[in-house]
């Protein structure tokens, strides 16, 4: 039977993504150091204590970080932070929002080659409103047969998403640069994975719980050229 499915991660697989989270970061280290010391304040940590906190009530993406960031500066300078450097990290967080939707070199080729062999869908998380501004500017919608835009990614959506269409897990391979949330769940139900990794990645993506028993069902690739190869040998692996 073959693949009947690919499917297509967003941020940081299609276009680029993180260099801007890590932008605000930095924008936002420099703010919260005019009042704490830094080196004493662990502030990368208590950040991403706090976003994955709160992930359940904001979701991924700019806006909760943008939330986190204020909740962290707040706590971590005693309430004592002022409400312009307050506007200032709102301000990076529209930023983040707002930031040009640039494509990874060769990617519009990768995904035009799969989508001649097999259709094609893109599942991507984060923000609703943010995430479909990203879709419409990337230029690739065209390309795709559906596309989901979801506020997790675990075993449970790609589950339903298989399911409207009828298909088996072990007939859809997925792409994607994060091994947490574009590979693991996808594995787990019996499909195959492409990981491209990004060359930077938020550390909450890092966490994952493969091992060398789940290799035979993925590939690894570092460029989008490469991306069209890696799934036609996995499908030859797969069985057609």
């Amino acid at each position: 039977m073959g693949f009947g499915l690919v499917g297509f991660d967003g941020d940081d697989t299609l276009w680029h993504s993180e260099g801007y989270f890590r932008a605000a970061h930095a924008e936002f280290e420099a703010i919260v150091g005019n009042y704490v010391d830094l080196a004493d304040a662990g502030l990368h940590e208590r950040l991403l204590e706090t976003e994955r906190r709160n992930i359940k009530l904001f979701g991924y993406g700019a806006k909760g970080m943008t939330l986190s960031m204020v909740e962290t500066a707040i706590a971590l300078t005693g309430e004592r932070i002022g409400a312009p450097d307050i506007h200032r990290i709102v301000e990076l967080g529209k930023a983040v929002m707002a930031h040009p939707v640039d494509l990874l070199p060769g990617i519009r080729a990768a995904v035009e080659a799969v989508a001649r062999e097999w259709p094609v869908v893109l599942i991507t998380k984060g923000d609703l409103f943010h995430q479909e501004a990203k879709v419409r500017a990337c230029g690739l919608a065209d390309l795709f047969r559906r596309i989901e835009i979801v506020s997790e990614k675990d075993a449970g959506t790609y589950a339903r998403v298989l399911s409207e269409f009828s298909l088996e897990p072990s007939r859809f391979v997925m792409v994607g640069n994060s091994l947490r949330s574009d590979i693991e769940p996808v594995l787990r139900l019996g499909g195959w994975g492409v990981h491209m990794p990004y060359h930077v990645t938020w550390a909450h993506e890092l966490e994952h719980g493969l091992g060398p028993e789940h290799a035979s069902r993925m590939a690894s690739v570092e460029l989008p050229a490469q991306i069209p190869a890696a799934v036609v040998a996995l499908a030859v692996r797969a069985g057609g």
